[in-house]
């Protein structure tokens, strides 16, 4: 059997056709974006773009896909091209090993992709990408957050204006309507995030890093990709 003979049972050869043609960025390579990258590939998407500015820690381990003793200091958008090769060893990879902030973002053409996957965790930059790829009319969909939840069954996909519960949804609800972006795909939780009690890692200004476990940020991922291939092939459907 060929590589894509059970995705076309499911949703023929022409939709895989335009699955190969498509060209998609993945924006944050951690636990949630290494999930969706990989389904990603597996589903036979043509060109995955890589943007990641960090490198894997030994903290990464416990949830990351990407994350193996092996790659522990290695560049992640270097790791991830590499276990991408394991998989499609010739498909159209490309890397940019980058923050994506205001003052970098003219580094990315996102006219040039037909969807976005936006697992950022900084609140900056996920609006910075939302904000101009609305202007240029490129459909995203957005990971809300995924920190300090142990339910992977309660993740939803939805319009961001329509969500509950979710913190991070909040804030982006009222700076994106303030930036006139009237809606938005995202994959959210309604679980309660659970207060940090344990003594994990600090993350920025010294303040705890939101807890994480293998089963949640994956869950997540793998809805976001779900999503994005609905919206490149959904006239095959």
């Amino acid at each position: 059997m060929g590589m894509y003979d059970r995705n076309l049972a499911l949703w023929g050869s022409a939709a895989q056709d335009k699955l190969a043609s498509s060209r998609v960025a993945v924006f944050g390579l951690g636990g949630v974006g290494g999930h969706a990258l990989e389904a990603l590939a597996r589903a036979g998407v043509g060109c995955l773009a890589l943007v990641d500015g960090d490198e894997v820690e030994e903290s990464n381990l416990n949830r990351q896909l990407i994350a193996t003793r092996d790659t522990v200091g290695m560049r992640k958008t270097q790791a991830a091209e590499r276990r991408l090769r394991e998989i499609r060893p010739d498909m159209e990879i490309e890397s940019y090993d980058l923050f994506y902030l205001p003052e970098t973002a003219d580094k990315i053409d996102l006219s040039r992709f037909d969807c976005i996957v936006d697992a950022i965790d900084t609140m900056t930059a996920k609006i910075e990408l939302i904000v101009r790829a609305d202007a240029l009319g490129v459909p995203v969909v957005s990971a809300m957050g995924c920190g300090n939840k142990l339910d992977p069954t309660r993740f939803e996909i939805a319009d961001l204006y329509e969500t509950q519960t979710d913190p991070v949804a909040r804030i982006l609800r009222r700076e994106l309507k303030k930036r006139g972006v009237r809606k938005l795909r995202v994959v959210y939780s309604r679980e309660e995030p659970r207060s940090a009690g344990g003594a994990g890692t600090r993350g920025t200004a010294g303040r705890p890093a939101p807890g994480s476990v293998s089963f949640v940020p994956g869950a997540a991922g793998l809805a976001l990709a779900a999503e994005t291939v609905r919206i490149l092939i959904g006239g095959f459907l």
